[in-house]
């Protein structure tokens, strides 16, 4: 699978730990998220940016991409920076749709 493969995804309702993804899976898809941490039960990366204007731009894109495909991340927010983590809290970890949302991030940043 390449990250635009990923990107191309979309999320679809998942509930219980059959769905959570074991560690092998997570570590293959956390090499395809450049700067991308796995945190614990979820995926997170931190951004920087030169201005606060920019900066809430991309909170609002992240944003829209959590409700096109109805999954939420936490997003931590300042001046310059924003954190971005994704988790499946109905499976008790992470979940393809993780992976697939912080992918969409990714492609907000190359376009």
């Amino acid at each position: 699978m390449t990250l635009p493969e990923l990107a191309a995804g979309k999320c679809t309702p998942h509930s219980g730990p059959g769905h959570r993804l074991d560690a092998a899976r997570s570590a293959e898809l956390l090499r395809l998220l450049p700067g991308w941490e796995n945190a614990g039960n979820e995926i997170a990366r931190t951004y920087s940016f030169n201005h606060y204007a920019e900066m809430l731009d991309f909170v609002h894109e992240v944003a829209g991409i959590a409700e096109r495909e109805d999954h939420h991340p936490d997003i931590a927010f300042g001046y310059n920076r924003c954190r971005v983590a994704w988790s499946t809290h109905s499976v008790g970890g992470l979940s393809m749709n993780d992976f697939i949302c912080a992918a969409k991030v990714e492609a907000l940043l190359s376009s």
